[in-house]
């Protein structure tokens, strides 16, 4: 695994939060310009993580040591290489407090390098650009969910990301992931406008949503001095992320709030899911954690 690093000492306070960047070293233009908006306008540190998966180690006889597959690693670490001064250079004349690595591991190892860096942020960040490398976005999301007990915030494709955000909705479906998700969310939602609660398809039962769906997360809220107002939506035959996503634009939301992976991530992969959905077309900007 190769790994670059360059740093600018951080100056700004303790309390102030760290934001991590994860974005394709091909392809992170886009991606760093909307991370230094947030966190210039938070006060906060960018940590930014630039990857490339390494080239697979070829098959066959005497295969490791193939000089097409040492020279495609050599071109890669180069690319990687400028491309960490390059994004260095950029932030130099930004006025962000920030620290750059480059990363450049086998696909294998992408998520401990991932999970391993988020530990040390508030978030991680995820921007619209790795849209593009679907195998290294799957890894950064998982990584970062899974091993480092952080939230992970995906960039929107109509609406720039915020840590301010005005109008929140909050998925609610009473599991475990869902008040994960909130209580990451608790200090965003304090100074919000408004957080929107929304059930879909909700039962009114003791065990989960008692016999008045919503009103114990409301209630709660409120106790922190939330204004919020609850959504009992059906279904209707749709997915519960297409329905999701239209009430957030109809509701002009900044910011979804979700627990991601109530199932398995096999069971999600495979017979899809409300995680894998948003994974896959992030419309509004989505704060998720396991």
């Amino acid at each position: 695994m190769a790994h670059f690093s360059v740093e600018k000492p951080a100056q700004f306070c303790a309390e102030t939060n760290t934001v991590l960047l994860v974005a394709d070293a091909d392809n992170y233009e886009s991606d760093l310009r909307a991370a230094v908006d947030l966190c210039v306008a938070g006060n906060v540190h960018l940590t930014v993580l630039l990857m490339m998966l390494a080239a697979p180690v070829p098959l066959g006889d005497y295969a490791a040591m193939s000089v097409a597959w040492i020279e495609v690693r050599d071109g890669d670490t180069g690319r990687l290489g400028k491309a960490v001064m390059s994004a260095r250079a950029t932030l130099e004349t930004l006025g962000v407090s920030f620290e750059i690595h480059g990363s450049y591991p086998e696909e294998a190892w992408v998520e401990d390098d991932v999970g391993e860096r988020a530990r040390y942020a508030d978030l991680t960040l995820v921007g619209t650009s790795l849209l593009a490398n679907r195998r290294l976005r799957s890894h950064v999301v998982e990584g970062a969910l899974f091993n480092s007990a952080r939230p992970v915030l995906l960039s929107g494709n109509r609406q720039s990301v915020t840590l301010s955000p005005k109008k929140i909705l909050l998925a609610w479906n009473s599991t475990i992931e869902a008040s994960r998700a909130l209580r990451e969310a608790l200090e965003m939602m304090k100074s919000a406008d408004i957080v929107n609660i929304v059930l879909i398809d909700p039962k009114a039962t003791q065990a989960a949503n008692g016999e008045e769906p919503g009103s114990d997360v409301a209630t709660y809220l409120s106790r922190h001095g939330i204004k919020v107002t609850v959504d009992r939506l059906p279904s209707s035959g749709r997915e519960v992320s297409e329905v999701l996503v239209q009430h957030a634009i109809d509701t002009a939301a900044d910011l979804i709030v979700m627990g991601a992976y109530g199932h398995s991530r096999v069971r999600e992969r495979v017979f899809g899911g409300v995680t894998k959905a948003m994974l896959n077309a992030p419309v509004v900007p989505v704060l998720m954690i396991h």
